[in-house]
């Protein structure tokens, strides 16, 4: 079975549990790092109004809650809502949690979206599953407006941990897997985040194929012992 495949399989099994063991494994942080996304995102834009978010690789559909959530509290109007993922498994929950927005069964490099259609495309934790990442980063600045922002949260490699972020490698290799694993009953599928942070970008690396495909980076930050970072780049 070809990479991407295989991947998309593997969320296929794990979507029934897949939202209970996040909520374990992350003990709820992951919430804060989503909020920091949405709202510096909405910061950045010129308007008080937004036609449309894109969430690539939206999974069971939490981050799109945390935008319309968001711009709720900031005062935004948002006109539309769109989930894009390669698992139907996936899609299926994100249908029932939130079934008023808009899915599209997707890679991240076949966006069923019209050139510069979107505001806002963000992706979250679902970077480092995308095989064919240039052309995904490529795709993402068709989708978005002229001077729209593309929105990156992530597990990115670290190569020189600090003694706290030795402590996140063992967390991420030793504990993580065995209570995702535990949860779903798919211990393979929770072996594969480590292994899928180690074989994935650096954050340097990653700013730098943002360039590549035609963005500006406008803010880096790494939360909690550099276990999440967050990137929101714009399209020049």
């Amino acid at each position: 079975m070809e990479k991407q495949e295989k991947i998309v399989s593997m969320f296929d099994d794990i979507a029934p549990t897949y939202d209970t063991a996040n909520r374990v494994m992350s003990m709820g942080v992951d919430k804060s790092w989503r909020k920091k996304a949405c709202d510096l995102s909405y910061s950045y834009n010129d308007s008080d109004s937004v036609d449309m978010i894109v969430d690539v690789a939206c999974g069971t559909g939490d981050m799109m809650d945390y935008w319309r959530k968001q711009a709720q509290v900031g005062g935004i109007a948002v006109g539309k809502i769109v989930g894009v993922d390669p698992s139907n498994g996936m899609l299926d929950v994100a249908k029932v949690k939130f079934p008023d927005f808009e899915y599209h069964t997707a890679k991240a490099t076949e966006i069923p979206l019209e050139d510069g259609s979107a505001d806002i495309l963000s992706i979250t934790y679902g970077i480092r599953n995308v095989v064919e990442r240039e052309e995904a980063l490529k795709e993402f600045n068709r989708v978005l407006k002229r001077g729209g922002l593309v929105v990156i949260l992530e597990f990115m490699k670290n190569e020189n941990p600090s003694l706290l972020g030795q402590i996140r490698d063992f967390y991420m290799n030793k504990i993580l897997p065995k209570v995702g694993g535990f949860i779903s009953k798919n211990l393979e599928a929770y072996e594969y985040l480590p292994n899928s942070i180690e074989t994935f970008s650096t954050v340097e690396n990653m700013q730098n194929e943002l360039k590549d495909a035609g963005f500006e980076i406008l803010y880096t930050q790494s939360f909690s012992m550099d276990i999440s970072t967050l990137i929101i780049a714009r399209k020049l």
